[in-house]
């Protein structure tokens, strides 16, 4: 038996692949190493099931080349993945892509496959487990069951034809798309500049348009007014008026609801007093008032306005069979639904037909049942209306269109006050003007149906959604904003808000997202750890941003792939062990392959910026295909010398500037002395920072005097770099609160402390609960050394942990660097522990506060600044202090 274990969809660039896919972690169990060839006569069974693998082509490249493979013998996780593919294929979602991959544990291995909707992919994966399953122990298997549920899935959430076709084509520009619901409503572009649609409903149209269209009496007479055929008609609300009024409007006449849609209630060609009462109950169940008018005898026409321009026409012809003197009606419908052309919603170009109200209705009225055998050529209408989700079908006029219409058309959408309009005309022809062929406009739609013009049943597909995408986003227009996106193992938040108070000077409205939280224009909006693809979408779909600038974390990556789908510039700092052996990540290579993803998912004409000092991030440049800029602490660096010579940007550390290289250029851009931030140039990885964000900055044409003023700017304050290296004195001694949290972090941090000067050093410290022991056990000896009293505590999240182990392990560490038992104290709580160094400081002396709780920390510290000190003593940072009422 074959384990389906986990599975999840990746929504955004992945560790896996640029596309979407799915991971499907399975366990072959007693299969994990049996091979295909190895099953008797499994394959062939397989592909009895499955006849249609014949089309996979597989690693040989070649038709066929998947069932060769299946007879050599390959494993079954090969097998499934390919199933996968197969069963969303014939469920109409075009997928191709899939790999399986082996993990560290004997016989389990991750399948992975692209999807259209995520519910249907992960379905289609369980769903192939469970026929190689069945297969194996000899069991059958109900294939239509599977693809008709999958096709319920597709059409529950894939979009429909008309918003799929807007979107595609703004795909094929180069706009991101961003799904705001399930269903039908889509932000087109970034920030400021999107545009929202829903089906063909745009951010352009009007509410009033809307409502004059959906306002059928008012329309007909704001057209009447402008001199533009309607029929005439009248609204009534009991049988009696309807006779009259049909009666005055003399026979035949069209009976329909006053606010109905897609045919229902409608009655046509009405011929006596009779026929009207039948149609009038008919009219009745949807609406309390019901239209009368006068019948309009022709072809039904549907025209497309787009911005005020014609685009397309169609005849819209009812569903309907024909007979040959030898099937019944019932026999005939399921003949046309074998039709290929013919499938269920909208998965093809036409629907399959379908006995409705309406049918029977019909029926009834011409004497029929579906058990009538109709003549041979007779024309049997299932259907009023030639809705296409009815089973109607649609011949492209688009070049048969007198001008004469058009300019009426074009007219009528003005008139009503709608950006997209389906115009519905009945007439002869519309070869000729309809005000000289006796034609009418019977309708005019607000979010009219594209699918009749995208792919109809005869006649020329129409591209309807690129005058929409035009009308959108206009040449030259902007769509998406600008996009920064910053990892790496440490640094990620500093450089992150470096870069966004640059980009604020430099004068962009920014969203930021930090482990700290989501910030618009400077404001918190959201707090906790924002490093993952959730809030990127939220700064994406603001519409005050202009700029974003993203801190990505490996863990977002590997839980559903990037948040958005290219940036502008993509930073990896450094990379260096931690968060190993998590989400089957247990190698440091492995951890740089998953921040590469950020460094090579670039826009075509974006940079890569790499630490030309990071052995991992210079592998990566192999991989990035737009313009890469390194930056180093050393200027004589071999890689910056070589990247350099061969005419790319770089940034050093260059006799205590940053300096940019470019070309035979060579720019100071500010001195690290007046960079507060770098602490006079004693904090070297936040110089790296400062290179880093240069950059960044730099690759997207930021002044340098604009670039310079960020840097000089930035201080290491609560407000600015809350939780990286704040120093906040009290009663004469130092508090420095900071965020280090794993070794390669620690090192840098007591490299900085030593340079601060020699003083008494208290250390409070916690462990991080997801870290490995190996890793805890490193950080206890790094800092032993320096502190002469060390404070342990934990944090109430210990993520798996049991209550005392991470200080004990902690402990062990310092233990074995000989420090002194009597100067370690092991205190739970986190505010005790801290309590506990104030009561133990004294003037000189420098506590180091390590903590993950950042805004509780600063809060409390700054509390107990306020009990000890005058208050006019207190000189609070900006953000701390209350705003004047």
């Amino acid at each position: 038996m074959i384990n389906v274990l986990n599975e999840k969809a990746l929504r955004g660039a992945n560790y896996y692949s640029y596309r979407p896919v799915i991971v499907m972690t399975i366990d072959l169990g007693i299969y994990k190493e049996t091979k295909t060839s190895e099953l008797g006569d499994f394959v062939d069974r397989l592909l009895t099931l499955l006849p249609s693998l014949e089309d996979h082509r597989c690693s040989l490249g070649v038709r066929g080349g998947f069932i060769q493979r299946l007879r050599e013998g390959t494993l079954l996780g090969h097998v499934i993945e390919h199933l996968a593919i197969e069963l969303q294929y014939i469920a109409y979602m075009d997928v191709g892509f899939g790999k399986t991959l082996d993990t560290d544990q004997p016989g389990v291995f991750e399948v992975i496959f692209s999807y259209w909707v995520a519910k249907a992919g992960i379905f289609a994966g369980k769903e192939a487990t469970n026929i190689v399953n069945n297969l194996l122990e000899g069991k059958s298997y109900d294939l239509e069951t599977t693809i008709k549920e999958l096709k319920n899935i597709r059409d529950d959430y894939h979009l429909g034809p008309s918003t799929a076709a807007i979107v595609d084509e703004a795909e094929r520009r180069g706009i991101t798309v961003i799904r705001l619901d399930d269903y039908n409503l889509v932000q087109l572009g970034e920030g400021k500049y999107q545009k929202r649609i829903q089906a063909s409903i745009t951010s352009n149209t009007s509410m009033i348009g809307v409502e004059t269209a959906g306002n059928k009496r008012l329309t007909k007479r704001m057209l009447e007014d402008a001199g533009i055929p309607v029929p005439k008609g009248t609204i009534v609300r009991f049988l009696e008026s309807a006779i009259d009024d049909a009666n005055w409007l003399g026979y035949p006449v069209v009976v329909k609801p006053y606010d109905g849609h897609h045919g229902k209630g409608v009655s046509t060609n009405i011929q006596n007093n009779e026929a009207l009462r039948n149609a009038f109950e008919r009219s009745k169940q949807h609406t309390d008032r019901v239209i009368v008018e006068k019948y309009i005898t022709g072809n039904d026409y549907r025209i497309l306005v787009i911005d005020g321009k014609f685009v397309a026409a169609a005849r819209r012809v009812p569903a309907s069979v024909i007979g040959d003197g030898k099937h019944t009606i019932a026999e005939l419908i399921e003949i046309e639904n074998r039709n290929p052309r013919r499938g269920y919603g909208h998965e093809n170009v036409m629907t399959r037909l379908q006995i409705s109200s309406v049918t029977e209705h019909l029926l009834a009225q011409a004497g029929y049942s579906l058990d009538t055998v109709l003549k041979d050529e007779e024309i049997f209408f299932l259907e009023l209306t030639a809705n296409l989700s009815t089973g109607g079908s649609a011949v492209d006029v688009t070049d048969r269109v007198h001008s004469a219409n058009k300019f009426m058309a074009e007219r009528i959408a003005r008139i009503v006050g709608l950006d997209i309009a389906g115009i519905d005309v009945i007439a002869p022809s519309l070869r000729q003007p309809i005000m000289k062929t006796g034609g009418a406009v019977i309708e005019v739609n607000a979010a009219p149906g594209l699918r009749m013009h995208l792919s109809p049943a005869e006649g020329h597909p129409r591209n309807v959604a690129q005058p929409i995408i035009d009308m959108l986003f206009p040449k030259g227009s902007k769509h998406d904003i600008l996009i920064t996106s910053v990892t790496g193992t440490n640094g990620k938040t500093t450089t992150v808000r470096l870069i966004s108070h640059i980009m604020k000077n430099a004068g962009y409205s920014v969203g930021m997202t930090t482990t700290d939280g989501i910030y618009l224009r400077d404001r918190l909006i959201a707090e906790g750890d924002m490093s993952g693809p959730y809030s990127a979408k939220v700064v994406l779909q603001d519409p005050l941003v202009d700029c974003a600038v993203f801190e990505t974390a490996r863990g977002g990556i590997l839980r559903e792939g990037l948040g958005y789908t290219v940036a502008d510039v993509g930073v990896v700092l450094n990379v260096q062990p931690d968060h190993l052996g998590l989400k089957s990540i247990h190698t440091v290579e492995q951890l740089a392959k998953v921040k590469a993803v950020v460094a090579e998912a670039v826009r075509r004409g974006g940079t890569t910026v790499l630490n030309a000092d990071d052995p991992h991030c210079i592998e990566m440049a192999e991989h990035c295909r737009e313009r890469i800029i390194f930056f180093s602490l050393r200027p004589l660096n071999p890689v910056i010398r070589a990247h350099v010579d061969s005419g790319n940007p770089a940034v050093v550390y260059d006799q205590g500037y940053i300096t940019i290289l470019d070309k035979e250029m060579i720019i100071p851009v500010a001195r690290t002395l007046e960079m507060p931030f770098t602490m006079e140039g004693r904090a070297v990885f936040n110089i790296q920072n400062a290179l880093a964000a240069t950059a960044a900055t730099y690759a997207v044409d930021v002044k340098i005097e604009e670039i310079r003023l960020g840097l000089t700017s930035f201080f290491p304050s609560p407000s600015q770099m809350p939780g990286r290296t704040n120093i906040i004195p009290i009663k004469g001694f130092d508090v420095m609160i900071d965020y280090a949290h794993n070794p390669s972090a620690y090192k840098n941090f007591i490299e900085l402390i030593l340079r601060l000067g020699d003083r008494r050093r208290i250390l409070v410290i916690d462990a991080v609960g997801d870290r490995r022991d190996s890793d805890i056990f490193e950080i206890a000896k790094i800092v032993a050394d320096h502190f002469e009293n060390i404070i342990l505590y934990e944090d109430k999240d210990l993520r798996g942990r049991n209550p005392g182990e991470l200080i004990d392990i902690l402990e062990k560490g310092l233990l074995q660097k000989n420090k002194d038992p009597k100067n370690i104290y092991k205190i739970s709580d986190e505010t005790e522990a801290i309590d506990k160094a104030l009561t133990m400081a004294e003037r000189g002396n420098l506590i180091c506060f390590m903590t993950g709780r950042v805004r509780k920390a600063i809060d409390y510290l700054y509390s107990y600044k306020e009990k000890c000190e005058p208050m006019s003593q207190i000189e609070l940072p900006e953000a701390y202090r209350e705003e004047d009422e």
